[in-house]
């Protein structure tokens, strides 16, 4: 079991890498000139030469790699240019949280949503119930995010004013209010995964009731619910997790287009405004971290197979 936990975190360590040298150089490759944007339309070649040797763009980019990767491992991630703030600070404190927070809600909403409907669906299948669950299943997961949040937003908030439009309050500050502003982002964010967990837990459970166990479950006289919510869903838990990990990219994709049609302070906005002003050092954070939450949940997912299915455990 050891080894296959440092196998996995040297597999980790490894892609990490790998993302960062890709990210880094591709950004160097981007058009946009990040100095021109901070000295504004009027300028002179010296204060231009200045400014790109203070911020160290004036060297090869192998030896801007390796000072970025070096300060960016003892915390040291720079300073934004036109926000003038620590990017630690920015990305790490601020905006980190913000999007774990609407992640956590998203994932939570769909599960909670998605497992009985795929139950249901599963249990009575072929039936009207089962083919109303899949075609509602099918349609959110081809509704843009985007499109949904300003639908959302025009129904619940706009015309019956239920909820805020926008903005974002830390639900450790205040339990109910955080809820209040999170309730829309997370319903537009979790619609697509809803469809999916419906879709895969439908699947999965019709493959599963079908087993022996199953049919040696009933022979044994114990109640149908038993049956399904116990022997049955529990053994859809792998799969399940293996999908939800695998969708994370998804989820922080979607975590873009959701936080910029909320106004959510989190990673994607903060992207998205670091690319539209070519700060390509608080870019190269968002995108590392991203890549880290990614890896590290795939990395928990391997990790969590042995306490899913106990089968797995005398082989680790």
């Amino acid at each position: 079991m050891l080894r296959q936990v440092f196998s996995k975190i040297a597999q980790t360590l490894v892609v990490l890498f790998i993302v960062s040298v890709a990210s880094f150089s591709l950004l160097k490759l981007a058009p946009g000139d990040p100095v021109q944007i901070l000295l504004g339309s009027e300028y002179s070649p010296e204060a231009h030469a200045s400014i790109m040797h203070e911020l160290g763009l004036d060297r090869p980019v192998a030896q801007q790699y390796l000072t970025w990767a070096a300060n960016f491992m003892t915390g040291d991630w720079g300073t934004s240019y036109i926000a003038r703030v620590d990017i630690f600070t920015y990305a790490f404190v601020e905006a980190l949280p913000v999007t774990l927070t609407l992640a956590a809600c998203a994932l939570a909403l769909a599960i909670v949503i998605g497992v009985p409907l795929g139950v249901l669906s599963a249990v009575r299948k072929d039936t009207v119930w089962d083919i109303g669950v899949a075609s509602w299943a099918l349609t959110v997961t081809a509704f843009p995010s985007f499109f949904l949040g300003i639908l959302l937003i025009w129904v619940f908030a706009v015309k019956f004013g239920l909820f805020p439009v926008m903005g974002f309050v830390a639900p450790w500050d205040d339990m109910l209010k955080g809820i209040h502003h999170m309730i829309l982002p997370a319903m537009t964010l979790s619609t697509y995964f809803v469809g999916m967990i419906v879709r895969l837990t439908r699947a999965t459970l019709i493959e599963v009731m079908e087993q022996p166990y199953i049919a040696a479950a009933r022979a044994r006289g114990e109640p149908e619910w038993r049956i399904i919510w116990v022997h049955g869903v529990r053994n859809i838990a792998m799969p399940l997790a293996t999908m939800l990990g695998l969708q994370l990219g998804a989820l922080l994709q979607g975590a873009v287009l959701t936080e910029t049609v909320f106004n959510l302070p989190g990673i994607g906005q903060m992207i998205t405004s670091a690319v539209l002003g070519r700060e390509y050092v608080v870019v190269q954070a968002g995108v590392m971290m991203t890549a880290t939450l990614f890896i590290l949940v795939n990395l928990l997912v391997d990790l969590s197979y042995p306490f899913l299915d106990p089968r797995l455990r005398a082989r680790s």
